[in-house]
This record gives C-alpha cells, structure tokens and sequence, in this order.
C-alpha cells in the first residue's frame, strides 16, 4: 500500500524539491502552500505529515497540534528556519515526532520520512500481538492500549511520550543515553538529539511527576542521559 504523505511549505521551490524525491520512493504526496488551506484537510488519512513552521494563514504549531489529536498515531516531521532551542521544543509540545532545520539534506529527510513510516508500520504490525503491562505500585503503564494511569488518574500523552515512558521503564534503573533513546525510539540518530528527547522528557515530567524540579520516576543521569526508577 502507499504511503501517503502531507506536506505543508510556502516555498515553491522547496515544496517541489521534496515532493519530487519523495515521490520518486512511490509515496503519494499531497502539497499545500497556505496553512489555511492545508488546516481543512487534516481529517484526510495521512501516514506522515512534513509542515513547515512559518506558513500563510494557520502556522505549521496549530497544524501539528490540530493533526495529531485528529490522527494520534501520524508521524510528524516540522521544517524549520529557526535554529534557537525554543523554537524546536515549541514544535515538540505541540506534537511533533521530529524536526529539520532548513538548510537541510533532501538525502537526510528521505532517510527521517523512511525511519519514522518503517516505525509506524512496525508498531501497527505488533498492535494484534498482547504486550506486557508495566505496573509499579500506582503506575501503569499499558501498551495494548498507549495507557498511562497513575493511581485512578489516565494521563493523556502522545504516541512518542508513552513510548519513551515504556521503553525506559522495559528496564528499571539502566541509563540510557539521549542518542541511544533517539535511535530507539525515533528511530534515527542526529546532531542536537538533546533538543527532541530532553523535551519530550519534561513533558512527561511534566503528567507523571508530583514535583518534575525533583522527579521519581525519570530521573537523570548528568553528563549520560535517563533512567526510569521506583
């Protein structure tokens, strides 16, 4: 089956860049130039949606928020002319899987698009198969329904937040590095990975954590990287 893949940039040329290489690896790209008009399709069924972050009409933040609580499982990559840190969390926190700072290698993106749409798909294959349910006193942590309850609480997340969460907490205590939870769970490594995985850490934080200054549950490890503990 194809692939079908959102991509949301006002410039014509990059808009055309990547939807020509994207559509040479047989995915089926629908192109949009204003945000206004992209915003009317997002009910559209799409496996992977590629949005810059300064567009026309409704900016690439309120697409990527609006998306994903339409399509909780899509797979989000944002483009971005913008390099400061607060500019990549803004773009995490409203839901996005992965980013791109323009400049940027058409060879690097076909990579990303390919990493995260390989994930998806593998995680759609499992999704038949039952998975253990992490429970640690009041926590649990359900990956057959991407359910995390603290005492009689569910706490709403997104898909790469629960991941994160079950992946660290697969193995109580081990630290793990940035890269290596970029390449577990994003499925690619990179420079300034801190930005994604440091940011998705805080907002789970941020759900689980009476007090996230002073975390019991994702701790970290200076100078390494994160451990699930109880």
């Amino acid at each position: 089956m194809t692939n079908k893949i959102l991509l949301v940039e006002d410039s014509l040329d990059i808009a055309n860049i990547i939807s020509i290489n994207l559509s040479m690896m047989d995915y089926q790209v629908a192109v949009f130039h204003d945000g206004s008009e992209a915003y009317k399709q997002l009910n559209h069924p799409y496996d992977l949606a590629i949005l810059d972050i300064t567009l026309p009409g409704t900016d690439g933040l309120k697409l990527c928020k609006r998306l994903r609580q339409l399509q909780p499982d899509i797979a989000i990559i944002m483009l971005t002319a913008k390099t400061t840190e607060l500019d990549v969390v803004k773009g995490l926190e409203n839901g996005a899987d992965d980013y791109l700072t323009k400049p940027f290698s058409v060879l690097e993106l076909q990579a990303r698009v390919k990493a995260h749409l390989r994930r998806n798909q593998g995680k759609q294959q499992l999704e038949t198969a039952s998975k253990e349910v992490l429970t640690f006193g009041e926590l649990t942590i359900d990956p057959n329904l991407y359910r995390i309850q603290l005492s009689d609480t569910v706490l709403e997340c997104t898909a790469k937040e629960f991941e994160l969460l079950y992946f660290l907490a697969q193995q109580p205590q081990r630290v793990f590095s940035r890269e290596e939870l970029l390449h577990s769970i994003w499925g690619c490594r990179r420079e300034g990975s801190a930005h994604t995985v440091n940011s998705t850490v805080n907002r789970l934080r941020s759900k689980l954590e009476t007090d996230p200054a002073n975390p019991f549950w994702l701790k970290t490890v200076w100078g390494v990287g994160y451990k699930f503990s109880y």
